[in-house]
């Protein structure tokens, strides 16, 4: 098991902080994602069915699965539907506030966890599945927590995160206006962001860099799903326009399987 103590890296402090304050407006969606039943799945901030994407595996009965950066565990709701037997974590405890209400509600039951996706309590080899849709993917450091991944997997397991698109972040302004059509900070170095109008980070790395991060830690690269909004899909998030993500990719999913 990773080294797991009491002193919170920097930025998951900030994050805790900042999730628990944000965690009312995230209410709203938790709820609506939980009633989706199997094969209603969807993904990302256009709400791309599940069904047509096709990401998940197949057959997840009675697969071990973790995902890391829950939130409101909607997705981890989705895995226990299809036969798995998820665990969620997540750094906000007022998410999972949020969670554990919506399990109750629901009638499904799975272990959540407060704390840090980069140091899991649990054993190596524990999970058969790791996934995170916008959660440690990019409020976790990629150096980090893709080694924790790596060590929770089996030999063969999947790794399935959906991140901000790289370009997107590339062209992302620094306060809450939407994505220009312009390269605003350089690719090289992309690592660690931090907001003017918030204290949150969170991380973004360019393609080269998450390979190389990846293949490090034992994954064999499966596929880089682009993702793009359907004819008339809107967004309530501030940071993109339909019009612009249909030109270019605003999130990105990648598959990864772990080696023996």
């Amino acid at each position: 098991m990773s080294g797991i103590d009491g002193a919170l890296p920097e930025h998951v402090q900030r994050n805790r902080k900042a999730w628990d304050d944000w965690a009312p407006e995230y209410v709203a969606n938790g709820e609506r994602s939980w009633r989706l039943g199997s094969g209603d799945e969807k993904w990302g901030i256009w709400d791309i069915p599940e069904r047509d994407l096709r990401l998940l595996p197949q057959d997840l009965a009675g697969k071990d699965a973790i995902e890391l950066g829950c939130g409101t565990a909607y997705f981890s709701a989705w895995l226990a539907r299809r036969g798995a037997r998820p665990v969620g974590i997540d750094n906000s405890e007022q998410q999972l506030a949020t969670a554990r209400r919506l399990q109750a509600e629901h009638g499904l039951e799975f272990p959540l966890i407060h704390g840090n996706a980069e140091a899991v309590p649990y054993p190596d080899r524990s999970f058969d599945l790791a996934i995170s849709e916008y959660g440690a993917s990019i409020w976790a450091d990629p150096y980090r927590w893709v080694p924790e991944a790596a060590r929770l997997l089996r030999p063969g397991g999947r790794l399935i995160f959906l991140i901000n698109a790289t370009l997107l972040m590339l062209c992302m302004p620094d306060e809450e206006r939407p994505a220009t059509n312009e390269l605003l900070r350089p690719l090289r170095g992309l690592h660690r962001l931090e907001w003017s109008n918030d204290t949150s980070v969170n991380f973004a790395l360019g393609h080269g860099d998450w390979i190389r991060v990846l293949r490090s830690n034992g994954f064999t690269v499966e596929d880089l799903v682009e993702l793009w909004p359907a004819e008339g899909a809107t967004t309530n998030f501030p940071y993109v326009t339909p019009e612009w993500a249909r030109q270019w990719p605003t999130e990105e999913v990648w598959v990864a399987r772990r080696e023996g």
